[in-house]
């Protein structure tokens, strides 16, 4: 047998998606993968991650998602590391996979998402531990609305809100199929939100936070912000965490015990550059 590790190309795709589909998360169907691995945002991306393959067989994978991002007025290259799944008899190759992603030359490298047995070997690659302190802040039926306050996932009064950097990050990922936005506006200020569905003891009835573009004002609109997605989305509380809203949380919130951690590696940025975005926490919708 030919134990081998190479780059996933497009054609390699539905192979792909049908092993993640089998082996991994089977409430994911393959066309999901596929197209989760699509990423929506413009990059000049080498490939979609590594494949190990016995023969013909695809036996084990490790999705990459790829990025090039301007930090503190630098163009940088990130490569966000995804689902890591290999079949038991080849469990022994499959540090390969990890080690053939991390001989990439200046690429930051972020996993968000790793399962327990990642994390130390992870650590023992380089990667360090993000700050994951998380609120879990409860959704509360709100019904009181001002007349200068605006909840809205409409697309085309996002499009019109949205000036500069926000408006980038949300036609970038308008199309990622976890992301899910919204638009908070009071007098002449808003708050660009991007959340996606997550999963707590088997429910998926929470939002986790991936971005917010003034903190305060979130902090300010938490009320009908936690009531438009219990209305709209039946989640019943968000995740936030505190590298992507760092001011207090609200005072009916409450600190997350176990969050899940978060890990990257980097030759010089500090972890406050780290964030959620263009990664598989926006495209996939597990």
């Amino acid at each position: 047998m030919t134990i081998r590790v190479r780059p996933i190309t497009e054609v390699d795709l539905p192979a792909v998606a049908d092993f993640l589909h089998r082996h991994l998360n089977h409430r994911i169907p393959p066309q999901v993968w596929e197209q989760s691995v699509r990423v929506p945002w413009k990059v000049d991306a080498p490939d979609h991650g590594r494949l190990l393959a016995d023969g013909d067989e695809v036996v084990g994978v490790y999705l990459a998602f790829y990025s090039e991002r301007v930090i503190d007025g630098r163009p940088e290259r990130f490569c966000n590391l995804g689902a890591w799944c290999v079949l038991p008899p080849y469990r022994f190759h499959a540090a390969r996979l990890l080690r053939s992603l991390l001989a990439q030359p200046d690429v930051h490298f972020t996993d968000l998402s790793p399962s327990g047995p990642v994390v130390p070997i992870g650590r023992r690659h380089g990667f360090r531990r993000l700050d994951t302190t998380t609120a879990l802040v409860p959704h509360l039926p709100w019904p009181w609305r001002s007349r200068q306050e605006l909840v809205t996932c409409d697309p085309a009064a996002i499009e019109r809100t949205l000036t500069g950097t926000d408006l980038q990050i949300y036609r970038d990922h308008a199309g990622a199929g976890a992301a899910r936005h919204v638009l908070l506006v009071r007098d002449d200020r808003y708050c660009y939100v991007m959340f996606r569905r997550d999963r707590r003891k088997g429910l998926p009835v929470f939002a986790t936070i991936l971005y917010a573009s003034d903190h305060r004002l979130w902090r300010q609109m938490a009320l009908p912000f936690g009531d438009h997605l219990l209305r709209h989305h039946r989640l019943v509380a968000s995740l936030v965490p505190r590298r992507t809203v760092p001011c207090p949380p609200p005072p009916w919130s409450v600190r997350l015990r176990s969050p899940r951690p978060m890990l990257y590696r980097s030759a010089h940025l500090p972890p406050d550059r780290i964030d959620h975005l263009y990664s598989e926490l926006v495209c996939v919708p597990w």
